[in-house]
């Protein structure tokens, strides 16, 4: 009874491209802002200390920046923003929505709102958030939410 078409789930849908840059970028500016605090003499224990504090939280707010995803399962969608994680049944969703220009997936829910879910995104990476996001939508209608069930 499974369509060939859909992705075997669970499946979990990323930025990879954009994550991959965001750590990778974060790291180095953690080495980077180490190093120099270790390099220069006329710093201060304190002092160096801070440097490597702001560098720690350069990499924190980089690697928050590359968490969001959408994680789909059998039983319905975990959407994991930058500082939120919400977990919706596929009853829920009633469309998910990815149009020219957004910035992100949007997912309009049953009781009226519409979410962003910021783990497809078109970013750096167009093609594969369309495929995305595809995908999602194809996984809402096959769990009877899309638009033919209303």
């Amino acid at each position: 009874m499974s369509d060939p078409t859909l992705p075997a789930l669970p499946v979990t849908f990323r930025p990879g491209r954009t994550r991959a840059v965001l750590l990778t970028v974060g790291a180095a500016m953690f080495a980077v802002i180490t190093a120099v605090a270790l390099m220069l003499e006329k710093l201060g224990p304190g002092e160096r200390a801070s440097f490597i504090l702001t560098a720690a939280l350069f990499l924190g707010v980089l690697a928050m920046l590359s968490r969001p995803k959408v994680v789909a399962d059998d039983h319905g969608v975990t959407v994991v923003n930058i500082t939120r994680t919400r977990r919706l049944a596929w009853a829920e969703i009633l469309r998910v929505n990815l149009r020219p220009g957004d910035p992100w997936v949007f997912l309009d829910l049953s009781d009226g709102t519409s979410m962003p879910a910021l783990g497809i995104q078109p970013g750096i990476a167009k093609e594969q958030a369309i495929r995305d996001a595809r995908a999602l939508r194809a996984l809402a209608d096959s769990h009877g939410t899309g638009p033919d069930t209303r």
